[in-house]
This record gives C-alpha cells, structure tokens and sequence, in this order.
C-alpha cells in the first residue's frame, strides 16, 4: 500500500513538467497536497475494509469451533 502512495506522489510531481501549464507554484502544491491526502484517504479505507474481512473470517472460524 505504500508503494501505491509512492506511485501517486510521483505521477503528481511529473504531471507539471508535461504540460505547458502556467500554473504557479503554490497552486501545484495545493493541487498536489490534495491528491497525496485523497490517496491517503483511499488507501485507509482499504485498510479498514480489510480488517473488517479478516474480522468476519475470525468470526467464521471462531463459530465454526464452536
């Protein structure tokens, strides 16, 4: 999950010397900042919808035990 963050952050950093933009900089930082924070955010709801998945299979398991 890390190397996905990695992967955004370097795509974000390339995109400005592809085009012929006149963005400054500050509003590239922005624009940057925000999609690192949405990665971040996505990435955290895999995580958690992962640990809900590993929880219900504990549940099975455990019942099944039972």
């Amino acid at each position: 999950m890390k190397r996905f963050g990695w992967i955004l952050l370097s795509v974000i950093l390339a995109l400005p010397a592809c085009g012929g933009d006149e963005k400054s900089s500050d509003e590239r930082a922005k624009e940057a900042q925000k999609a690192i924070q949405e990665g971040v955010q996505k990435e955290k709801q895999m995580y958690e919808g992962m640990q809900k998945g590993v929880e219900a299979v504990e549940k099975k398991v455990e019942e099944k035990t039972k």
